[in-house]
């Protein structure tokens, strides 16, 4: 279940170099905006997760939350009611200064943090994980990794290793412990129908590739990733931003599908 909280959130639904990370900053900076979005995620009939993401991209900064909780089907293998939150700079493409995540559910009490200073990703775990991985994620890779929201969000900027691009290029992102990336590559187009949007939305392909910070047992196998999340992009605001309308990816139980249930984008009142 791992894997798909992963893509699901970030993601899933982010190795780049560092300067991929960086070139990444030269990208148009988006007009302000406030987004509000809420997607369900079923197996055939049955819900099984919930997921809200709410924030605001202006000139400088930005900030967002976001929740993530199973339900149904998925309580049943994994509780997990996940909340996080994620200011930063947006003076180009979006560059976290702090990120914090809590499963409220867990009963430890344990506060993901990271803190980014000069783009270099550093955990700030309380209580501190009894393992880092093994190997854990060390600072040449940890540095230009950005956290899960700031990487959904940058997929919809057009934020990767290939600034200006949909769906292109690598996100690298670091989640308090692990280190991984996610490579994107473009496969088309459909027409999608959701509660929050009908008509064609491009379909992006998003392969997960672990980088470090696994214990043995939370490494995923080869078939785990061997088939990337699929993502369906539409674009909003005058095409300043796509967001997943349609998310697929598989778990220990069978695919999951998460639609978009409402979308709200909306220009920031001057």
């Amino acid at each position: 279940m791992r894997l798909s909280i992963l893509a699901a959130t970030s993601f899933a639904l982010a190795m780049s170099t560092v300067s991929h990370a960086r070139d990444a900053v030269d990208a148009p900076a988006p007009a302000p905006m406030n987004l509000n979005i809420v997607y369900s995620g079923s197996v055939i009939v049955f819900r099984v997760a919930n997921i809200q993401l709410s924030g605001e991209i202006g000139d400088e900064t930005y900030g967002a939350t976001a929740r993530f909780t199973t339900a149904g089907l998925a309580a049943l293998f994994s509780d997990a009611d996940i909340e996080a939150g994620i200011s930063g700079y947006s003076d180009g493409a979006l560059r976290p200064w702090r990120y914090e995540h809590l499963n409220h559910s867990s009963g430890s009490g344990r506060v993901v943090g990271i803190d980014f200073p000069d783009g270099m990703a550093v955990p700030d775990v309380v209580p501190p994980f009894g393992s880092m991985g093994e190997p854990p994620a060390n600072e040449s890779q940890r540095d230009g990794a950005i956290d899960p929201v700031s990487a959904l969000l940058r997929l919809g900027l057009r934020q990767s290793s290939e600034p200006g691009e949909i769906c292109s290029g690598r996100i690298p992102v670091f989640d308090g412990k692990a280190r991984y990336d996610l490579r994107l590559e473009v496969a088309g187009s459909n027409d999608i129908r959701t509660r929050a949007w009908r008509g064609n939305a491009v379909r992006c392909h998003a392969f997960y590739e672990p980088i470090a910070g696994y214990d043995p047992e939370d490494m995923p196998s080869e078939s785990d990733i061997a088939e990337p999340v699929v993502l369906w992009l539409a674009p909003f605001n005058d095409e300043q931003i796509y967001l997943p309308v349609r998310i697929r990816t598989n778990s220990g139980f069978g695919a999951i599908t998460i639609e978009a249930r409402s979308i709200s984008v909306e220009p920031v009142a001057e």
